[in-house]
């Protein structure tokens, strides 16, 4: 299983914002595959979007 908190944590250094992170959980989702993501935590970026679950999601799958 593939946790938000755990991509934020392993990668935060390297993302200035959330389209950062929708790349970097496909990137992870990819290489680790994964067949489930729990997004635990709130992303802390500025731009997150109000939508951020969904497009989150969809970077997953």
């Amino acid at each position: 299983m593939l946790n938000l908190s755990e991509v934020l944590m392993e990668r935060q250094h390297q993302m200035d914002g959330f389209e950062d992170l929708v790349r970097a959980v496909h990137e992870q989702a990819r290489a680790k595959n994964e067949r489930f993501f729990r997004m635990d935590v709130r992303p802390p970026f500025a731009d997150t979007p109000e939508n951020w679950e969904d497009r989150l999601e969809a970077a997953f799958y």
